[in-house]
């Protein structure tokens, strides 16, 4: 039976200790998944020398079980994990910290493994070699650009951050980044209440205050999706109502409280720019006034003046105007892949409309950015500074897929299929700057629409 082996080093400008201690914080795990492959973590016991992982992962059209177990290590040096449950005849992962001066070390993953199903399985190598370079590519790229951001912020020190939300898309993506940097998140949602989880019902005007205690910072990410089938009256009132509900709420408990946070970032959506063409729409942008607002419009209107007592009080808030997120683990972009990867992917109606886009990273990194730079409040574009249209999207898609893009689906179809969802969300045209993020010093990850999905496709 073959024993392959695998290796990827990476010289980062950090000492190995920074490294270890990053591993040893929650949420190490989230943040080094890919976002393609829909791995579930299951159960998580001990630490990096004597702990187990047991985790549910894709195999192909099925899903199967892999525990996990390290087996030893040095702090700050190195740990070691073994397969002891999972698709692999044998796996042995060796994580190496290895320093090359006070201020760098090499980041080295080491993999043996053995295949299963003797020839057979053979056959399956190089599949499986090219599946682990994406994957551990993708994971130094993570980690190094993670604790850059953290260290251009380090003067905030670690807060206490306050995340509605937190189960969903962008959340997790957030709480994962925020514990690895060693600042403590506290969960505010439906669920049910544990260590640093806390409950809320916004329909009921209920919020456990103990949540609120304390906290240097509040990030409101809650709210119904937009996305998904037509709407009906039932889902207008419900989308609106989830997002006005729980903003107010929150931010007249946190106007309420004696000692209030240094600031609130709320989500919010570009879609409050309405359909303007090919105009460059900056934060100073005037709105849209009237009766005839589009669905879109009014929500994000109604959504940002809801945190109007938070502002009241004196609480810096940032109203965050967030593009179309690139991701493959699910919102607008996952739906939009499935017919691209069948290759019958094409454009959307006339394809000159602009798409404002953002990497999910730049996404997380731009909230972080926001808490710690005090100079930001109000509206901010959370997008990418250089959206392009539809059509040009469509190509980019297209091309790092491997896929073409000769199929259009005309305007009239759109229509027929979703009603209004079709001009207010896919036809729409928004062309945003994000200029208050540029001139506040945020570095973004991914500036350009290629490079974007080449990293979260793992292409």
């Amino acid at each position: 039976m073959a024993t392959h082996r695998f290796e990827l080093a990476t010289e980062l400008p950090f000492p190995a200790g920074v490294l270890w201690e990053w591993h040893t914080r929650p949420g190490a795990l989230e943040r080094l998944t890919p976002p393609w492959e829909p791995v579930r973590i299951l159960e998580r016991r001990g630490d990096l020398t004597r702990g187990t992982v047991v985790l549910e992962i894709p195999i192909g059209p099925t899903r199967q079980r892999w525990v996990a177990r390290h087996l030893g290590g040095e702090e700050g040096v190195y740990f070691v994990d073994q397969q002891v449950e999972g698709p692999f005849t044998r796996w042995m992962h060796t994580h190496r910290f290895e320093p090359v001066g006070p201020d760098r070390c090499r980041y080295v993953d080491q993999v043996e493994y053995e295949l299963p199903f003797g020839a057979a399985g053979e056959m399956a190598a190089g599949s499986v070699e090219r599946r682990l370079t994406r994957s551990f590519r993708y994971r130094h790229a993570t980690i190094a650009a993670d604790l850059a951001s953290h260290r251009r912020l380090q003067a905030m020190g670690p807060l206490t951050v306050l995340v509605t939300g937190a189960s969903g898309l962008l959340g997790q993506a957030l709480t994962a980044f925020l514990s690895t940097g060693g600042h403590r998140v506290r969960r505010l949602g439906r669920g049910t209440p544990g260590p640093d989880a806390f409950r809320w019902d916004p329909a009921q005007g209920e919020l456990d205050p103990a949540a609120l205690a304390g906290v240097d910072a509040v990030v409101h990410l809650a709210g119904e999706s937009i996305a998904g089938a037509r709407w009906s009256p039932a889902q207008r009132r419900r989308i609106l109502e989830s997002r006005v509900q729980g903003t107010a709420l929150l931010a007249e408990r946190l106007a309420a409280l004696p000692d209030r946070p240094r600031v609130l970032v709320s989500a919010s959506a570009v879609g409050v720019y309405g359909n303007r063409g090919d105009t460059a729409l900056l934060e100073t942008t005037p709105l849209h006034t009237g009766p005839d607002l589009m669905f879109v419009e009014q929500v994000g209107q109604a959504w940002e003046g809801a945190t109007a007592a938070a502002e009241q009080a004196g609480i810096r808030t940032v109203h965050a105007r967030i593009g179309l997120v690139l991701t493959p683990a699910g919102g607008g972009m996952e739906q939009m892949l499935r017919p691209f990867q069948a290759g019958v992917g094409g454009r959307l109606g006339n394809g000159r409309q602009y798409m404002s886009w953002i990497g999910i990273d730049d996404v997380v990194g731009a909230i972080h950015h926001a808490l710690g730079t005090p100079a930001l409040g109000g509206p901010v574009n959370f997008t990418a500074p250089m959206p392009v249209t539809n059509a040009e999207f469509t190509r980019v898609l297209g091309q790092v897929l491997g896929r073409p893009t000769i199929f259009a689906v005309p305007a009239a179809a759109l229509r027929l299929a979703v009603g209004e969802m079709a001009d207010e969300l896919l036809l729409a045209s928004l062309r945003v700057i994000p200029e208050r993020l540029r001139e506040s010093g945020y570095t973004f990850r991914h500036a350009e629409l290629g490079p974007a999905l080449r990293h979260v496709l793992g292409r």
